[in-house]
């Protein structure tokens, strides 16, 4: 069937110089039912990505056991598994075409469907009230969605207004890549330490972003409202297009000030400076930064400007400039805290604008641009994680959270590269026949540096929170035993 699809779419020197003026200044989600067909024709054109490849990757390096053991959580009740709903889009004569609603028993059911339909993109949604097959059968207050992982999405195209690296769009390199280092940790140290999230899963969204799967049960209960509350707790106000004020309010939240705290260092090294973003190591763009300081606080502005052009401050590093930058502010908003009680009233609004300043740069620049709508809803679709990305050919790999910075986009394997591994693997190893049954039972994708990225999730993600599962099961086996007696 083919339907309309909607598309979701220094000093005492420095502080003088305020005295002296006062006088003159006071983020690819399908959320279509049944089936749908995009009249979008597909990139034929790219090496890194076709039907063969596909299939060579599903039948020979996809993680089925890994993705049920996962999805399965502790295997307490099969349901969770065959009640999720899987989607696949599939390429038909140049179309793309959405299958919603798919669901499977187990990971052999995952395993031959995947082979048969060789979908280009997997999407994985909620786990139902009944099997996902049955939706047209049932009445929608019947159908509904009982529990879901909370989910991120983090995607370089929303920093488009702050990459100055040449990049915009589907394009990235190794200096806008580390905006999402900032959001991963910023993300993950507020959902462990404001949450009490333990089991958090970050992937690779194999092209320009990163997705967070959170996995403790008290995350895949939460309700639409619950979500949204969680979501909501993250967001700040970073401008728009015509208006680039962010809003911050004053004093900052614990959860602001613990942020600012870890992003100020990776402001510092990575945005300010020439072989960053250059806010701070070219003229016109630190000019254009000190036109967003407060209506009322030109002679801070001013005063920089000129310091900044200077002999003295043009010698200055990116990082220098900055201290000088927060010293001015210091000075002024110390001199203004000093003023008559009058004037102090007068200038109190302006005085925390300009004291929040600095921390407004530094989120305008590194702060996380979340994708809002895909963490509200339990129904909403998220790419799956192992899958490929056709535009790149890359796997949708898993990402350490606390090695982010050493985790390289570029270095994912593709298709192609796998393929290489695998038979560069067997060469090496296929020569000893005794161990030939050995090799068998190795899983393919162990032979490659896919190992890299799945032993992690396996060891540090999975097996832990397996692990707690099967505790809390036996916990609650013994408190019903001593509740009856059976001991």
């Amino acid at each position: 069937m083919s339907v309309a699809i909607q598309q979701q779419p220094q000093s005492m020197e420095v502080a003088n110089v305020y005295a002296r003026n006062s006088s003159n200044n006071d983020s690819d989600d399908a959320t279509a039912t049944d089936v749908v067909t995009v009249a979008t024709k597909v990139d034929k054109t790219a090496e890194v990505f076709s039907p063969q490849l596909l299939q060579m990757y599903y039948s020979r390096f996809f993680p089925y056991s890994l993705m049920h053991s996962w999805l399965s959580y502790g295997n307490q009740d099969p349901t969770v598994f065959s009640r999720r709903e899987f989607s696949f889009t599939l390429d038909v004569g140049g179309d793309e075409i959405y299958l919603r609603y798919q669901s499977f028993k187990g990971a052999d059911d995952l395993q031959q469907a995947i082979l048969n339909r060789r979908p280009a993109k997997i999407d994985i949604g909620a786990v139902f009230s009944h099997d996902p097959s049955q939706k047209n059968t049932l009445p929608e207050s019947r159908f509904q969605p009982v529990q879901r992982e909370f989910v991120l999405d983090v995607d370089l195209t929303d920093y488009d207004d702050v990459r100055q690296c040449g990049c915009s769009g589907a394009k990235i390199c190794g200096k806008c890549w580390k905006f999402m280092n900032m959001a991963v940790k910023v993300m993950d140290e507020g959902m462990r330490q404001d949450f009490g999230f333990e089991h958090i899963s970050w992937f690779y969204s194999g092209r320009r972003g990163v997705h967070a799967w959170v996995c403790d049960e008290s995350a895949r209960m939460l309700t639409d409202e619950g979500r949204s509350a969680v979501a909501s707790y993250f967001e700040v106000d970073l401008g728009s297009d015509r208006n680039k004020e962010v809003k911050i309010s004053h004093p900052l939240h614990p959860m602001l000030r613990r942020a600012h705290a870890t992003l100020e260092p990776m402001f510092i090294e990575s945005v300010l400076p020439e072989d960053g973003h250059g806010l701070l190591a070219k003229q016109e763009l630190w000019e254009q930064l000190l036109d967003t300081l407060p209506e009322g606080a030109e002679v801070v502005s001013n005063k920089l400007k000129t310091e900044l052009a200077s002999k003295k401050g043009m010698a200055m590093s990116p990082a220098e400039k900055w201290e000088m930058i927060k010293m001015h502010i210091e000075a002024y908003v110390g001199h203004k805290a000093g003023q008559k009680k009058s004037a102090k009233r007068a200038d109190a609004k302006l005085q925390d604008r300009v004291e929040i300043w600095p921390v407004e740069v530094v989120f305008r620049y590194t702060y996380p641009r979340l994708d809002i709508n895909v963490s509200k809803k339990r129904n909403h679709l998220l790419k799956s994680p192992f899958c490929v990305h056709p535009k790149t050919g890359r796997v949708c790999v898993p990402i350490q959270h606390e090695k982010i910075e050493a985790f390289d986009p570029f270095a994912v394997p593709t298709l192609d590269q796998l393929m290489s591994e695998l038979d560069n693997y067997e060469r090496e190893n296929g020569k000893d026949t005794d161990s030939e049954k050995e090799q068998r039972e190795i899983p393919n994708w162990q032979k490659t540096s896919l190992k890299d990225y799945f032993v992690p999730f396996q060891k540090d993600f999975l097996e832990p929170m397996q692990k707690h599962f099967r505790r809390k099961e036996r916990d609650a086996s013994e408190e019903e035993a001593a509740v009856i007696g059976d001991f």
